[in-house]
């Protein structure tokens, strides 16, 4: 038996800060020797001296094996600390948190998140009497999960093996706890069986009709295990049946739902179906756990395996409900397959942005070249909008428009904006990170070769949007001078178009907001394109009888196709231009300093400031403008190529974590071929590789 000194009963006494983790624990774990204490007080004490300081700390680990190696060399105390949790498990309702700690609630995306986000002003009341609203009391603090993360499975289990002896001490428990466990197993089977008939899930999978009786026949199935299970109970004899046939028909449910998931990879998803389909995964997850554990007997699994079982149970149903009103871990949970499908399609538009060989270079110098000579306008439009000095809200529409329509004009004329390929090359470049196999020599050539490649694209963009925007920008102010006998730029709007242009200014925080609408302008494009694919937008257009009387059937579908395959760039563009336009309205009336800058805006806003200065600028005064253009580029690529790469990376679950022996690779191949970052391959239209 382990004593309490007096200096620390003292500490104890004027504050639990003063003592040590050691004797923290140890203090919590002397009061189990109480049989009168309360047992829901005495866990909330235990984790609260389990807890770390910090939740990155790593004393939580060490703790918790302290606390192992207590019980397992203490049998008295091992014996009393075993009475308190069976009492604890034995006064509380288990059902709960066998059917619903650590799954999806059946309310629905829109009304957990509402949830989620009313507990944080005004927190729920714990039922004492559910063992699974218990657990919101004892591990109280929301990063619990993080030092219970850090546990290794090994140490649970000895843990578990201290709380479950050989020797059945509590039969009436034990007994409790398998009927309220075989009820879980009849609920989440009946949950599961009504997908057969789920409307979202047909709509999903046209096969789906084919596979209903799977379902059907788990409820069936369950039904026959749980009877045979309470009669084996009832008679103290072996049940005769083992959950074998039961766990057939999770596995049959489980390959129908990886089906149509694998099927929304290609036809496009929802949150209400990713909601439907992780709840029931997570249902069908939970009954082969149950099964498992129930059975671990009738199936002569050794005993450190079951309690593996357990213990892994135990872990996953914890960590879950510590996180249940966590909203980031919501998100997670649910944005994994949508996010994953967005970004797909973000990668299939960036290949299209990727020049590997001559004739894909020149198509996208001419390509942006366009897009240079349709900017150099807009921004003429945009200075003449501001002079009319209307009311806020009539700006920011104005500019809206002409940046949102004229970015469509743009997209469906095929010109390319060099600021929009970051955020859709990086979802390629995650797609080939994710296929790396760094040890192999040949797949890391293969994705030098892709970021060369993205390197000069991005470079034949730039130049092909600047080169033009700002000569255009030029000609078109030499031509309405000569055409109306003054300068379109008065000389207090070309200084302003030069202050908005020095890099030691607002320029680059504000170049770092364009540069987050054109990530977020990435991820609308492939939400739309998903959206147009999973509600078949194209066929609903074409049966409009309107349009089916003035165009005919042939042509309306023709239409409807057309509009399903850009609706992604077509909404991407108009909502980036809306951003683009509303943002300075935003910071007026927030009394914030808010506003976007935009490289080829920018070199077109360069040239007509020339203009109203009536070419009597310094070169000092170009020179600085001409760096200020420089800075907003570089920091309009940065910011949405960082924040698409990381948003891809995650998407897909890519830890990649040989970023030096890539980047080594990267300035081999620099130090070896330069030319290569700049200029496509020589030799014709051959590939790079």
């Amino acid at each position: 038996m382990r004593l309490i000194s007096p200096l620390t009963r003292l500490k104890a006494f004027f504050g639990v800060s003063m003592l040590t983790d050691r004797q923290r624990l140890d203090l919590a774990l002397a009061d189990f020797r109480r049989p009168e204490a309360d047992s829901l007080s005495l866990l909330q004490q235990l984790v609260a001296a389990l807890r770390p300081h910090h939740h990155q700390d790593t004393q939580g680990h060490r703790n918790y094996a302290l606390l192992v190696e207590r019980l397992e060399v203490d049998a008295e105390l091992a014996a009393a600390f075993r009475h308190h949790v069976a009492n604890f498990a034995g006064q509380r309702r288990l059902l709960t948190f066998f059917t619903d700690s650590g799954i999806l609630p059946g309310t629905g995306f829109f009304s957990e998140w509402w949830r989620i986000l009313g507990n944080r002003l005004l927190p729920e009341a714990p039922d004492e009497r559910r063992l699974k609203d218990c657990l919101q009391l004892i591990f109280d603090n929301r990063n619990d999960w993080r030092w219970l993360e850090t546990i290794p499975p090994e140490l649970s289990c000895r843990f578990w093996a201290v709380l479950a002896p050989a020797s059945d001490s509590e039969p009436k428990n034990r007994r409790d706890a398998q009927e309220q466990m075989l009820d879980a197993v009849l609920l989440i089977a009946h949950r599961v069986s009504g997908l057969g008939v789920e409307n979202e899930l047909m709509r999903a999978s046209p096969d789906l009709d084919d596979d209903t009786p799977r379902f059907i026949a788990l409820s069936a199935e369950a039904l026959e295990f749980v009877a045979a299970f309470r009669a084996g109970l009832n008679t103290g004899e072996a049940p005769g049946d083992d959950g074998s046939q039961l766990l057939v028909m999770v596995d049959q449910c489980q390959d129908t739902l990886r089906r149509i998931r694998k099927r929304s990879m290609t036809v496009g998803t929802s949150l209400h179906l990713s909601y439907i389909l992780t709840r029931s995964e997570e249902s069908l997850a939970r009954l082969s756990a149950l099964v498992a554990i129930l059975t671990a007997g009738l199936r002569n699994v050794p005993q450190d395996e079951a309690l593996r079982q357990w213990a892994e149970f135990a872990r996953t149903t914890f960590l879950a409900e510590n996180r249940r009103n966590s909203l980031r871990h919501y998100m997670q949970q649910l944005s994994g397959v949508l996010a994953v499908r967005v970004t797909e399609n973000a990668a299939r538009s960036g290949e299209h942005y990727i020049c590997e060989n001559r004739a894909d270079y020149a198509r996208m110098w001419r390509s942006a070249a366009g897009a240079g000579v349709l900017i150099a306008l807009m921004a003429l439009l945009k200075i003449k909008a501001a002079a009319l000095h209307a009311p806020l809200f009539v700006e920011a529409f104005l500019f809206s428009m002409i940046y949102g329509l004229g970015f469509v004009g743009i997209f469906l004329l095929g010109l390319t904006v060099a600021t929009k390929q970051p955020a859709m090359t990086a979802q390629t470049l995650a797609g080939q990170l994710g296929d790396l196999k760094p040890n192999r020599s040949s797949d890391l050539e293969r994705m030098v070769d892709v970021i060369a490649a993205v390197s000069r694209s991005q470079l034949a963009a730039i130049a092909g949007n600047v080169m033009l925007a700002l000569p255009v920008a030029i000609v078109v102010g030499l031509g309405l001078t000569h055409w109306f006998g003054g300068s379109p730029i008065t000389p207090d709007k070309a200084e302003a178009l030069m202050s908005d242009l020095d890099p030691l200014s607002w320029a680059l925080p504000h170049a770092a907001i364009a540069g987050f609408y054109l990530f977020l302008s990435g991820l609308i494009s492939g939400y739309f394109d998903n959206r147009a694919a999973y509600t078949g937008i194209g066929s609903r257009i074409a049966r409009l009888r309107w349009l089916r009387r003035f165009s005919g059937a042939r042509k309306a579908a023709t239409f409807g196709r057309y509009i399903e395959d850009r609706m992604g760039g077509i909404m991407g563009n108009f909502l980036f231009g809306c951003m683009l336009g509303s943002t300075g309205m935003i910071g007026t009336l927030l009394g914030l300093p808010l506003d976007i800058r935009h490289i080829a805006f920018s070199s077109a806003n360069l040239g007509y400031a020339v203009i109203g200065h009536e070419f009597s600028l310094g070169w000092q005064a170009v020179a600085l403008g001409c760096l200020g253009v420089i800075g907003i580029g570089l920091t309009n690529l940065a910011v949405s190529f960082g924040l698409a790469l990381r948003t891809a990376m995650g998407a897909r679950n890519i830890h990649f974590a040989h970023w030096s022996t890539l980047l080594g690779a990267l300035w081999r191949r620099f130090l070896a071929q330069p030319r290569s970052f700049l200029l496509p391959p020589k030799g014709g239209d051959q590939s790079s590789h």
